[in-house]
């Protein structure tokens, strides 16, 4: 699956993504009383939700009533996310969270020149913001958001200038600029604020890769949250749900260059970073400085595993730098293992790896280790096997398609 956050055309805010995601199919009245339980910690809290037509585009629209005005340092506000603990919320949705608030706080000491501790919220109100977070963490969790690849197209800014805590400013906002460093970000198309450092935040920790169009993909759902403005076009905010025509994963590509170790320590390589958790270790002879012949160590690996297989690396080499490549993202065939029985002088049941595109095999191997124990057996060298064993494979399931 994939999701596509669309804030191209009136950029995006925290309401706006809770609309969309109770769009989609969050469940609306948990959400509710997350927000309202979550924001309560600062205040009395209203949360009412409700159906809305946005210039003849269907949505959802989210609206956070707070009574708390005065700013509260960051330091202060991470005390007081430690005391939210209420039976729908786990550690991933609260670890999600601050994770959002982390990027806000980051985005308006840069913009004051403060330290993290000593930087007040000025220009989101902490109650709504509490209650925008919190909900959209417990809404992205719920529909699973976090286990699918997600991209975003470029963010609608708007433009103009707006009264803020310290004076007129530009849109964006300072903080809003410095959350979205590294987005694809666009200015217009009205003079006024459309997306805010709270939007922004969430936005930046849902997102896997930013995209100038849509990726080649087949959409399944999709929902819409409508922003508080009334503008001359629909004032909403849309997530699509679908598939990729092939499915995809998340790895870390790690690399070093290496010339001074023996045949014998790289093999043995091998089989220690697989067992950390390594997927693939490739060894590239390489010219390195001063014209020495050296090797490119490269390895592949799941993300959550690339601390524990960079670690091995330096123990195992003594390099003294690895390269990492985070959340590299690759297309991979769906893999089932075949059985198949085989005469190949005798019967004997072989295991076929196989790749497959929806319900057709486009790729199928016989397994290394029953092709050597056949080959063990009846004394035919191991390629011939390999071939006869392919073979009776693709017989069987040519004629299994007729």
């Amino acid at each position: 699956m994939v999701v596509i956050v669309d804030p191209q055309n009136a950029g995006i805010s925290g309401n706006m993504v809770l609309g969309a995601l109770i769009d989609l199919g969050a469940h609306l009245n948990e959400t509710r009383e997350i927000m309202e339980y979550s924001a309560s910690i600062l205040g009395e809290v209203e949360v009412k939700i409700s159906p809305i037509n946005k210039a003849g585009i269907k949505s959802t629209y989210v609206q956070v009533k707070a009574k708390d005005t005065k700013p509260i340092y960051y330091r202060e506000f991470k005390k007081k996310l430690d005391h939210i603990n209420h039976d729908l919320l786990d550690e991933q949705i609260i670890d999600f969270a601050q994770e959002v608030f982390h990027r806000i706080a980051v985005g308006e000491s840069q913009a004051h020149g403060t330290s993290l501790d000593t930087t007040h919220f000025h220009e989101v109100g902490a109650a709504d913001a509490l209650a925008d977070v919190m909900g959209a963490s417990f809404a992205y969790h719920q529909l699973n958001l976090h286990h699918e690849k997600i991209y975003s197209l470029p963010v609608a800014l708007g433009g103009g200038t707006i009264q803020g805590a310290h004076g007129r400013i530009a849109i964006p906002a300072p903080a809003t600029l410095n959350i979205l460093k590294g987005a694809l970000t666009m200015g217009g198309p009205v003079k006024k604020e459309l997306t805010t450092p709270t939007g922004a935040s969430i936005l930046m920790s849902m997102k896997d890769e930013f995209k100038t169009f849509h990726p080649v993909f087949s959409p399944s759902e999709v929902g819409y949250g409508a922003g508080t403005m009334d503008l001359d076009f629909p004032n909403v905010l849309r997530i699509i749900r679908g598939s990729l025509p092939l499915e995809q994963d998340k790895i870390s590509l790690l690399e070093t260059n290496v010339d001074h170790l023996s045949g014998e320590v790289l093999g043995h390589l091998f089989e220690i970073l697989k067992k950390e958790g390594a997927l693939d270790v490739t060894i590239i002879p390489s010219i390195m400085k001063k014209n020495r012949p050296g090797q490119l160590l490269r390895v592949i690996c799941k993300s959550k595993d690339s601390n524990k297989v960079t670690e091995s690396i330096f123990k195992e080499t003594g390099t003294l730098g690895v390269r990492a490549f985070p959340l590299i993202h690759r297309s991979v065939l769906h893999r089932k293992i075949i059985p198949l029985e085989v005469d190949i002088k005798g019967r004997h049941r072989m295991n076929f790896k196989v790749g497959m595109l929806g319900s057709k095999i486009i790729t199928a191997r016989v397994e290394y280790e029953d092709a050597r124990r056949i080959s063990t057996k009846t004394g035919i060298p191991l390629k011939d096997v390999m071939v006869q064993a392919d073979e009776a494979f693709k017989k069987q399931f040519d004629n299994s398609d007729k």
